[in-house]
Parts: structure tokens; C-alpha cells; sequence
């Protein structure tokens, strides 16, 4: 199953799908969560990164000091969803070639928690479908950050009662405590409904940071004309660099 379809599941956007950093000092000495400065044709943006997702946040980081995201496209847009990148293959494909299956040879252990929400900006790991991953494990590389829309307090809700639901009956188990429901709280309410996103993610994919400056060049970006398979027409591409 190719990791191209994040959802993986049929019927992908209906699935019933804050950010909590620490702070302090990270390995390098300086002070606060780790930040991810990414350059693109629209503009810059910055990323900050969860310590509460440490093996997510430590293999992003390495792969960015790496290089390895310079050059990568978006290969992945849906205006109203999601912005994805991060596959290798995109670096030197042409137009024929089908991306969203490439990554680094491994993936990362789920690190899902109700507390990581997909908000407008959340950047979270991208993983083939549970099916064939039922562990939820996460691709090594490739990431997409959210765009979404506005929901009502009845819509999430609705989501809301599923998620639990889901777990009740032992389909959705992940970032939870034990004996511990759902909820959304007054402020992740009022955040949906003005700011937006993809509140029917939450809880089945790893959030692991979240875009704090230029989240208007994620609308940019998911605005480009697409064809077959929701690539851009255009070549979009991204180079990353650490600033904190």
C-alpha cells in the first residue's frame, strides 16, 4: 500500500480523524523546543517541533540537518486538507513517475496523543493505511501539514462521540491513558471553528509540531493547480534548515 494516501483507509475524508512543547534548554544548548525554518517558492515558514514526540521530533531533526529535505517537492496537495512531502523519490522524478511510496528504509513507532490536535499548521507523519500497519507506524520521511476547514461545535461533536465510540469497541486504542475519554476542550472548540483543520485525523496520526510563523504560505501552497494523483502541475519545492 503506498504511502501516497495518508488516510489509507477508503473513504479518507470522512474518517473520523494544542500542542504541548516543554521548555528549557534542547541538545544544543539553547533555549526552547526545536524549530525548523523551511523555504518555499511562496515564502518561509517556521515549525516548531514537540518534545512530547521525542523519537518523531529526533528523526525529523536529523534528517533535516542531513539535507535530506532539500529539493523535495510537495508532491501531495489537496486544497482544503493537507500540503505532503518529504518522499526522496521526488527529488529527481519526472513527471510520469508515481511518488508517495519512497522513504528513509525504516519508520518510527506511533507516537499518537489526544493532546496533539490537527489544527490549521499541525505537522504530522504521514503512514500507510491500518491495514497493512496496524500499529500505526509512521513513515520515516514523509510529513504533511495541515490546511483543512472550520468545523462547529456539532460537527466535532459528532467526531468526538466517535472517537470514543471506536474505542469502546477496540478500534482506536492509541494516546490514551487508561480509562481515559475524549473530549474536546472549550479552547480546541473555539480553535476549529475559527482557525480550522482536520479534526477527523486526531487520534490516528502522530502530530509532532505545529507551524508558529507564515501559515499563510501553507494556503499558498494549497492552492496551486493539481492534476492526476493530487500533484502540482508546477513543481513545488521545499529546503530545510534547524534555527533553534
Amino acid at each position: 500500500m503506498k504511502i501516497k494516501h495518508i488516510i489509507g483507509l477508503i473513504g479518507w475524508f470522512f474518517l473520523a480523524f494544542g500542542l504541548i512543547s516543554a521548555s528549557g534548554c534542547n541538545e544544543n544548548g539553547a533555549n526552547g523546543p526545536r524549530q525548523v525554518l523551511i523555504h518555499t517558492s511562496f515564502g518561509d515558514m517556521v515549525m516548531e517541533l514537540s518534545d512530547s514526540t521525542p523519537g518523531h521530533r529526533d528523526n525529523f531533526v536529523q534528517l533535516v540537518e542531513t539535507g535530506f529535505y532539500d529539493s523535495l517537492q510537495f508532491h501531495r496537495i489537496i486544497k482544503d486538507f493537507m500540503i505532503q512531502g518529504g518522499d526522496p523519490e521526488s527529488k529527481l522524478a519526472s513527471r510520469s513517475d508515481r511518488l508517495g511510496s519512497g522513504g528513509p528504509g525504516y519508520t518510527v513507532p506511533q507516537e499518537i496523543r489526544s493532546d496533539h490536535l490537527h489544527f490549521k499548521g499541525a505537522l504530522a507523519a504521514a503512514r500507510q493505511g491500518d491495514q497493512a500497519n496496524p500499529k500505526r507506524a509512521s513513515s520515516g520521511s514523509q510529513f504533511y501539514l495541515v490546511q483543512g476547514r472550520s468545523f462547529s461545535e456539532s460537527e466535532l461533536m459528532g467526531l468526538q462521540a466517535r472517537v470514543n465510540q471506536d474505542r469502546l469497541t477496540g478500534k482506536n486504542d492509541f494516546g490514551y491513558e487508561e480509562g481515559e475519554s475524549f473530549t474536546y476542550s472549550p479552547e480546541a472548540i473555539a480553535r476549529y471553528s475559527t482557525e480550522g483543520g482536520t479534526p477527523f485525523l486526531d487520534n490516528q496520526y502522530t502530530v509532532f509540531g505545529y507551524v508558529i510563523s507564515g501559515l499563510n504560505i501553507v494556503d499558498s501552497i494549497a492552492a496551486v493547480k493539481t492534476a492526476a494523483g493530487d500533484r502540482p502541475v508546477a513543481e513545488e519545492r521545499m529546503t530545510m534548515e534547524m534555527i533553534n
